[in-house]
């Protein structure tokens, strides 16, 4: 056998864990202080693991109103585009229609006032031969509920 200078002992649970005599700023890279299962601690090259892998992320359904919202947007637009455009067509027309309806409710006015003139210059121009009939309507009545009598007179 080869004859050593150096003698590899274990340590016994009852024995004291030794320091490593290093500082944790001293230990270089890629060994760490590790626990063996023994409960003995010491300085070990450790493999490097590599960081997890992100999560795949997993397609989401489209929600039902985001697919009715993008569908009805262009919808919405075309229609307020189509209405301008149509108003701009229109503008013209509806200008000479607000004219017109002022016109109409001018001629109504007028028709209101002058048809009951001419009605009563009509009548005055018919009965020159003749004058108005005056009818005068006398009615008494003595108590709450009596009987009421009247008399009529014509001129």
């Amino acid at each position: 056998m080869h004859e050593t200078a150096y003698e590899i002992t274990t340590l016994t649970p009852q024995q004291p864990t030794p320091n490593p005599g290093m500082l944790p700023t001293e230990i270089p890279p890629g060994v760490q202080m590790v626990t063996l299962p023994g409960g003995v601690r010491t300085l070990a090259y450790t493999s490097a693991q590599a960081p997890p892998a992100p999560p795949v992320p997993v397609a989401q359904p489209i929600p039902t109103w985001a697919k009715t919202t993008a569908l009805l947007t262009p919808t919405i637009g075309g229609g307020i585009a189509a209405a301008g455009i149509g108003l701009s067509y229109a503008a013209p027309g509806l200008i000479a229609m607000s004219q017109a309806l002022w016109a109409a409710v001018a001629l109504i006015a007028a028709a209101a006032i002058g048809v009951p003139m001419l009605l009563r210059i009509g009548r005055s121009a018919a009965g020159t031969g003749r004058g108005s009939t005056h009818i005068t309507q006398n009615i008494t009545a003595s108590g709450m509920f009596g009987k009421a009598n009247g008399t009529i007179n014509h001129r």
